[in-house]
């Protein structure tokens, strides 16, 4: 059943789905369109709205950008490679492939979404090398499952919001009150949700195989994985770039950096990530020259994020100022009531991620509404905050935005691998969804 469905999916995607950046564009007239019809703005307002939050994304398109260069040229170095290779060697069919991904996306995602969206992208290249008949989309499919749970991980930015009081409208909300992590994303409630997704998803991947005549195989020209190319050295200028004193000073730097920052109680964020990233490889990579050859191979995938994330960027823009979002999650809290709260807050919080596909400007626009309503309906805020961060990252598993990096190291388009993860929506959607019925 489980096949079929998928089959089901994946021919629907293939045939209707367009590309992502068509994707975006659609979203950002259907948002716009909502906007002066249902919240009665009027066109130049939306289309102020739109223009206005554009390049509110241009730090973050930036940091994802780094992360997912710095992390390609990575996994060029020779001790990663034999790392990645290690790893795939322990899958010998492909069935063991799937699962293997699968379970390494959802570990690694759970520890950072950043880290693991790379890392995962990279094991499913090195996997697809080393496993003969693996269907190479539902391994990437498999490899963007640890997205379903990042926000109940180390890296979820509401739980990590809330442990803290900063003055914010937010916490003035809460009255200043902090929510510490042993009651959010190390609570046993979330850990066993977590816990549920890592044994059943690979086994729900796992089941999505396709039959042998149907398996899409790749070469590694493909996934844009390059011979290298002998090395000639004629000149002074040669013999320097082909050196490596300069990459290793400046990575021995960068170790330098590192250690100040985590003596002083230095958070990991996504600009430690790509910074841990950047200095192992400059220490790895054996010449400046091999690694500038490594960054060149990188950005052939970024075409993704410079075209759509300016959009999406547009798209939360008019989302917040025309009132949209805080609409979509008042209906939602209006016919809830103290049972279940927590399940149409998850709800309204995955449909509003569509348009808003960030943790944090989420959580500033639904949290004024969520906050007062958890409140007066006597639900713990530890449990509205989790039901948020839960639809969150639900339904990334349609959502083409955090899809981008890791689909352009792949080397794939969202409509190979939306059906597989359609279906791993519904999967985790009902897990969810029960768990919030039950235990919160």
């Amino acid at each position: 059943m489980i096949r079929s469905l998928s089959n089901l999916f994946t021919r629907i995607m293939q045939r209707w789905m367009p590309d992502a950046f068509i994707f975006a564009i659609l979203l950002t007239f259907i948002v716009l369109l909502a906007g002066i019809l249902g919240e009665t703005q009027r066109p130049t307002d939306m289309v102020r709205f739109w223009g206005d939050g554009v390049w509110n994304l241009l730090v973050f398109s930036m940091q994802v950008t780094v992360t997912l260069v710095t992390g390609s040229v990575l996994a060029q170095t020779a001790p990663v490679k034999k790392l990645l290779r290690s790893l795939a060697c322990l899958a010998k069919t492909p069935g063991q492939a799937i699962i293997l991904m699968t379970t390494i996306a959802l570990v690694c995602g759970w520890i950072s979404w950043g880290f693991g969206l790379i890392t995962s992208a990279l094991m499913a290249r090195e996997i697809a090398r080393h496993v003969k008949g693996v269907h190479y989309p539902l391994l990437v499919a498999s490899a963007y499952s640890g997205m379903v749970i990042w926000h109940a991980g180390l890296s979820g930015s509401i739980p990590l919001k809330i442990a803290v009081a900063d003055g914010d409208i937010i916490s003035n909300l809460m009255g200043d009150i902090t929510i510490p992590l042993t009651e959010t994303i190390f609570s046993w409630e979330v850990l066993l949700i977590c816990f549920v997704m890592l044994v059943t998803l690979p086994v729900i991947f796992r089941l999505m195989m396709p039959p042998p005549d149907a398996v899409r195989e790749v070469t590694p020209q493909q996934m844009g994985i390059t011979e290298e190319v002998p090395i000639r050295i004629d000149t002074p200028a040669d013999r320097i770039e082909h050196s490596r004193l300069p990459t290793l000073m400046l990575g021995l730097l960068g170790c330098a950096y590192l250690f100040e920052f985590f003596s002083d109680g230095g958070r990991i964020g996504l600009n430690t990530v790509n910074f841990v990233f950047l200095v192992t490889g400059l220490l790895l990579h054996r010449s400046a020259r091999n690694y500038l050859s490594a960054v060149n191979e990188a950005v052939k995938g970024l075409s993704g994020i410079v075209l759509q994330f300016p959009l999406y960027a547009g798209i939360m823009g008019m989302m917040a100022q025309s009132g949209l979002a805080a609409s979509v999650s008042e209906w939602f809290i209006s016919i809830s009531n103290e049972h279940t709260f927590n399940l149409f807050t998850f709800l309204s919080a995955g449909i509003v991620n569509f348009f808003i596909p960030s943790g944090g400007g989420q959580w500033a626009i639904q949290a004024p509404i969520v906050i007062p309503a958890a409140q007066s309906l006597g639900i713990p805020l530890n449990q509205a905050a989790m039901a948020v961060a839960m639809g969150d990252a639900w339904t990334n598993m349609i959502q083409p935005f955090w899809a981008l990096p890791l689909l352009g190291i792949a080397r794939l388009g969202i409509k190979d691998i939306m059906g597989y993860c359609t279906v791993a929506l519904l999967w985790s959607g009902l897990v969810y969804g029960v768990a919030l019925l039950l235990l919160f």
